[in-house]
């Protein structure tokens, strides 16, 4: 009788600002350790360098303690995955020379990886859903860098067919949200927010833009105008009408995507929807998207929360899908702030 042996994949993510180590049992999540940096609060957004210094110093007790909850040692995984861009060139660099450091001294196979790639296959992680989408299936991407649909062909064949030509739907929500006095990172307390207002309290412009792109600048400018329109007849208009005024935008940007995912499933025939990426935490999102599934029979497919925002779960599961296709990496790969997907 022959066993088959266990592939032991570590998944190292740093692309922004959190430092995360996965390890992975084939298709099976062991341990997702996150450490994510308080710092950036007070400026109001990630700042690159103090970024770079907390992954150096998070990244050995990270990966350490993802080891230990899987109940492995370093000697018993099969290979590294390690995100190779797109995000802020310094905190990837941590990564890339940690993974590439630790490959070298076990002598194991080193696996790259497409940060937003990784956003949509995170969907095959064994625990995400009872059965993974099926290919071909729409990839929705929304962060604070990235807004894209995604024609998803196969793991490693991907279109882009749609994206923001400006602010990322993230970027929209943290401005926004600094225009509604809230704190960084705003996307959270909107959704909050948004549950307790009234979403046809205010109206908001809609960008019109062609085809599957996005555009959320305007959409920024129409609130940006409109408060200064109203503080100005009341210096306690924003304080007043928070919960209205969040309910309306996150109404409004609700609006934007599902209007773009509906042009996409017309266009392409596929009813298979998958998002990823930071903002497909967001309810007003969620909510809608199941909506769309009950009423139009998409099949949609949305992530857990601790596999939404940036995570190494995310990565191992593609270091997982690449070592079963030996698509390695060698010690002269350079991390890329910008990555097409």
């Amino acid at each position: 009788m022959t066993t088959t042996k266990n592939n032991y994949i570590l998944g190292i993510e740093s692309s922004c600002d959190d430092t995360s180590a996965a390890v992975f049992c084939d298709d099976k999540v062991l341990s997702n350790i996150v450490a994510t940096q308080d710092v950036h609060k007070q400026y109001g957004g990630v700042v690159p360098e103090l970024a770079s210094r907390a992954h150096q110093q998070h990244i050995v007790p990270v990966v350490d303690q993802a080891l230990k909850k899987a109940g492995i040692t370093k000697n018993d995984l099969s290979a590294i995955a390690f995100t190779r861009g797109p995000g802020l060139m310094g905190s990837l660099l941590v990564g890339s020379s940690f993974a590439k450091s630790l490959s070298l001294a076990l002598e194991i196979p080193l696996i790259e990886v497409n940060h937003m790639q990784a956003h949509l296959l995170v969907h095959f992680i064994n625990d995400t859903n009872s059965k993974p989408p099926k290919f071909p299936f729409l990839g929705v991407t929304i962060s604070g860098g990235h807004t894209q649909i995604v024609k998803v062909k196969d793991y490693f064949d991907m279109e882009v067919i749609g994206e923001t030509l400006d602010d990322a739907i993230g970027e929209a929500f943290d401005k926004c949200g600094k225009m509604f006095n809230l704190p960084y990172p705003a996307g959270p307390q909107i959704d909050k927010h948004s549950k307790l207002g009234d979403p046809k309290k205010f109206e908001f412009a809609k960008p019109n833009v062609k085809g599957l792109d996005f555009s959320f600048s305007g959409l920024k400018t129409s609130v940006l105008y409109f408060l200064q329109k109203q503080t100005k007849l009341n210096p306690n208009f924003i304080e007043e009408n928070l919960n209205d005024l969040c309910a309306s935008f996150q109404s409004k940007v609700v609006d934007i995507l599902i209007s773009k995912l509906n042009k996409a499933v017309k266009q392409t025939g596929i009813k298979q929807i998958a998002i990823g990426g930071g903002v497909s935490a967001n309810s007003g999102i969620r909510e809608a998207l199941l909506e769309k599934q009950q009423n139009n029979q998409w099949n949609v497919f949305i992530p857990k929360f601790e596999y939404c925002t940036d995570n190494a779960a995310m990565i191992g599961i593609v270091g997982y899908l690449k070592f079963k296709q030996h698509l390695f990496t060698d010690l002269a790969t350079a991390s890329k702030a910008r990555y097409a997907i």
